[in-house]
């Protein structure tokens, strides 16, 4: 299918993007041009994705959280810059829980021939490719199996991993000296992550076991940073932009995060994940993917599956339960049984991420 102009619409959040970047590359492979359509809260990822032309900015109302509606003129807006844009064919990628039917009828609107996204729903002629996928799979295998349902397969030699681009900025005087383990104790749904004395514990313990800590956040985190690095840790709360964070997390020996951007991001620069996750949403398709990583974190709390922005309960079980020392155990076992996945014998980090170099031993 190459000569076409094909658009990719992932419409959610920093790691809902990410998770896209295989399933990207796999519809570059097929066409001569790609843009990707995403919201507000994932532009800062698409920027760092590799194989994508431009990237189109637009709120949607029935993906966004917390929108504002954004009025016929809006949509009519969007409707003629795709228009101009003279797209060949669309897919569009949704979570399990979401609909692709309104990002369909903007883009019939827009003139675009040819439609795939997955759909429970009767999609009646909204769609040219109609997929159904029941399995509980990773977000990305998703993605990638909606990708093939359309025709487009991964280029040879790419393996399918979280990548993104290698020129990323220099970070050192920011993090100072390696080796350190990156703490990023913030979630863009509370329900998310633990409290903040839990992460000032944690932190206090890594600290204590040696481990040099620099804790990472939005611009919209600076307080929590600062609480809970509490001068034991270098805390980076609001001082990187996300292709700075990239490369800090890059540097970085392990990764410890709660279900969100930073534990997606650190999968696709190749850093092992220690996931605090709540199980708010399925483990299966949202934990860190195609790196090492350890979850913790009560699976079978009564929140499972709930979807729920914000915990009902004053303290928050399923994750402020968990010790200290579980979370650097994890830290130290990621450390030392996962240096083959970072040694540079058995991979390089090409132009557009990270490449095994030789099989693995044993």
């Amino acid at each position: 299918m190459t000569g076409t102009h094909t658009l990719v619409v992932r419409q959610d959040n920093l790691g809902d993007v990410l998770l896209a970047g295989p399933c990207i590359r796999a519809v570059a492979a097929g066409s001569d041009r790609v843009t990707l359509l995403v919201g507000p809260r994932g532009s800062a990822a698409a920027a760092l994705l590799p194989h994508v032309h431009e990237v189109v900015e637009w709120e949607a109302p029935w993906i966004d959280p917390d929108p504002s509606w954004p009025g016929s003129a809006s949509l009519l807006d969007l409707v003629d810059r795709l228009r101009r844009r003279r797209i060949d064919r669309a897919l569009i990628l949704t979570s399990y829980h979401q609909s692709p039917l309104p990002t369909a009828m903007l883009l019939r609107m827009a003139g675009v021939p040819s439609i795939a996204a997955i759909s429970d729903d009767y999609p009646g002629a909204l769609l040219d490719v109609r997929h159904r996928l029941d399995a509980d799979v990773p977000e990305t295998e998703r993605a990638l199996d909606l990708a093939r349902r359309a025709g487009y397969e991964l280029a040879p030699g790419d393996d399918g991993r979280l990548r993104v681009r290698g020129d990323l900025p220099d970070v050192a005087a920011l993090v100072g000296p390696a080796p350190y383990v990156v703490v990023h104790p913030g979630a863009s749904a509370p329900a998310r992550t633990a409290s903040p004395g839990w992460w000032a514990r944690t932190i206090r313990h890594l600290v204590a076991r040696r481990h040099r800590v620099v804790v990472t956040g939005g611009r919209g985190e600076s307080a929590l940073t600062h609480l809970v690095a509490a001068g034991s840790a270098v805390d980076l709360g609001g001082r990187t932009t996300f292709a700075e964070l990239a490369a800090v997390l890059r540097a970085a020996e392990v990764t410890v995060a709660p279900n969100t951007g930073a534990a997606h991001l650190s999968a696709a620069v190749g850093t092992p994940v220690v996931s605090l996750f709540a199980p708010v949403v399925p483990v299966e398709r949202w934990k860190p993917y195609g790196v090492p990583s350890i979850v913790l974190g009560d699976q079978h709390a009564p929140c499972r599956g709930s979807r729920a922005r914000r915990c009902g309960l004053t303290a928050h079980p399923c994750l402020d339960a968990i010790g200290p020392r579980a979370v650097s155990d994890a830290v130290a076992e990621l450390w030392t049984t996962c240096q083959e996945f970072r040694d540079p014998r058995v991979w390089k980090r090409g132009p557009t991420g990270i490449l095994r170099t030789k099989p693995p031993t044993g």
